[in-house]
């Protein structure tokens, strides 16, 4: 089996990223002349997603606009937030409704996607399929360029936990189904409140990345990234 959907995350206001975005939305933010959003999406192209969703609230028809201009190989729809922000969890449950009960990506333009992430795209689908609970990507702080993040979770023979020090970074990849949203009675919810429930279950489960990990979550992250001349 391999997954056939995406769901990409594009619909924060990325306010920390000011002046850069008060007339352009994060995700199409460029490193290496490549946008974020187009980055996400070409990585799920190259391991044979069929089907992606991205939900749009701020400045959503540059978004929708640029996606459709690019024309990628790949059926793409929009999940629109305007009228209300759905956060992360009521985002995710919204955006993925023509998804069934099949398995799908979520992912965070936030990151600075590449393709040496494609094998441990295949490596999370074959945890997920393994024990078929959602299952994250993570990474050590350590490999971070931003030393300022204090961990989400730690991570001990594919099961995720959570404790006083965290040694794992979320990366902004993920797989799940909709089981594990649709019983939220929250309209508007975060995967954090998902991922507490799973933990405290023992089903959340993770891989961890091998990737140098960089991560736009502030203009002077950006300005450093650039500094760095990554090379795709």
């Amino acid at each position: 089996m391999s997954i056939k959907y995406g769901m990409i995350l594009a619909a924060g206001l990325g306010e920390r990223m000011q002046p850069l975005t008060f007339k352009t939305p994060k995700p199409l933010i460029e490193i290496n002349n490549s946008t974020l959003l187009e980055r996400a999406i070409n990585l799920l192209i190259s391991y044979g997603v069929q089907e992606i969703c991205i939900n749009v609230h701020y400045l959503p028809d540059q978004i929708q606009s640029f996606v459709n201009k690019k024309k990628f190989q790949v059926k793409i729809t929009f999940s629109n937030e305007e009228d209300l922000l759905l956060d992360t969890g009521g985002g995710v449950l919204k955006a993925t409704q023509n998804f069934g009960e099949n398995p799908f990506f979520v992912m965070n333009p936030d990151t600075v996607w590449s393709k040496e992430y494609l094998g441990e795209l295949k490596s999370l689908e074959i945890i997920y399929l393994k024990n078929k609970k959602p299952t994250l990507l993570l990474v050590n702080k350590k490999l971070s360029i931003d030393h300022s993040f204090k961990g989400d979770f730690n991570l001990n023979n594919e099961k995720i936990t959570k404790g006083n020090e965290n040694q794992f970074i979320f990366t902004g990849l993920q797989i799940i189904n909709r089981d594990i949203l649709i019983n939220e009675k929250s309209k508007v919810f975060s995967m954090n409140k998902v991922w507490n429930k799973l933990i405290k279950d023992k089903n959340l489960h993770g891989l961890e990345s091998n990737q140098k990990f960089y991560h736009l979550n502030t203009f002077e992250m950006y300005k450093k990234i650039l500094n760095l001349n990554i090379i795709d």
